[in-house]
């Protein structure tokens, strides 16, 4: 092997041991879990927005086009789930931000009514038999 490595061990947040091999000898064990743990904060951020405020693509590349996107997906998840809290509705994020794009231009009470909206089926569909 060309490339000398080195083994790092350290634990994360909760204890669990950690081994990282990495090319860097100038920093200490100490200073490299650190900035593992700092970089996976960043990878779960990311994860967590893809996810919950839906950014799969970034439509610009300058920085600030990055954080408007990131900014304005935040403004959007932050009042979908003040909408849910204020009417006090079971219904999903993703399916309140569906009624609003299918009610955009109609009455904002046309779009509540339908998010308070109670089936009056009971039946559960078709079930297996047993």
């Amino acid at each position: 092997m060309e490339n000398v490595l080195r083994l790092v061990e350290t634990v994360d947040t909760e204890g669990n041991p950690i081994r990282i091999i990495t090319n860097r000898f100038d920093l200490s064990a100490e200073e490299f879990g650190e900035i593992y743990r700092f970089r996976w904060a960043i990878e779960t951020f990311f994860k967590w927005m893809k996810q919950h405020a839906k950014i799969t693509v970034l439509y610009g590349t300058s920085d600030q086009a990055v954080e408007n996107q990131v900014f304005l997906a935040l403004i959007k998840y932050c009042l979908l789930l003040l909408v849910k809290l204020e009417q006090k509705t079971n219904q999903s994020l993703l399916q309140i931000s569906r009624w609003l794009k299918v009610y955009l231009w109609q009455h904002s009470l046309d779009w509540i009514s339908r998010i308070n909206f109670k089936s009056k089926r009971t039946s559960r569909g078709r079930q297996k038999r047993r």
